[in-house]
């Protein structure tokens, strides 16, 4: 959300270069629209912007081939806990049978 702003608004453009980045301010005729404001500031905002996206899509990516493995480890993990926890509530019943019963039930 950020991006936008650091990127195609003057006065935040000016901001952000005053206080960190310390380049070169164009002439004030190169500077008249938002697309001309984003040409310059796109010098220093490629590299964080173009990082973070491949983070994200590396995230998006790894996330697709655990689903394709059919792995889920956070549902995984929250039924396991349901189950230790019934277990634990009925004694008197078969803990396999009980786990088991508790795992594959959808609660919503």
């Amino acid at each position: 959300v950020l991006s936008v702003p650091l990127c195609f608004h003057l006065p935040t453009v000016h901001w952000f270069n005053e206080r960190f980045v310390t380049t070169d301010i164009p002439e004030p005729q190169d500077l008249e629209t938002w697309l001309e404001v984003g040409s310059w500031a796109w010098n220093w905002m490629e590299p964080p912007l173009g990082q973070i996206s491949f983070f994200l899509l590396c995230l998006q990516f790894a996330r697709a081939q655990i689903a394709n493995m059919g792995v889920r480890p956070y549902t995984a993990r929250m039924k396991a806990m349901r189950a230790k926890k019934i277990v634990a509530i009925y004694p008197q019943y078969d803990a396999t049978l009980l786990s088991n019963y508790s795992k594959s039930v959808t609660y919503y």
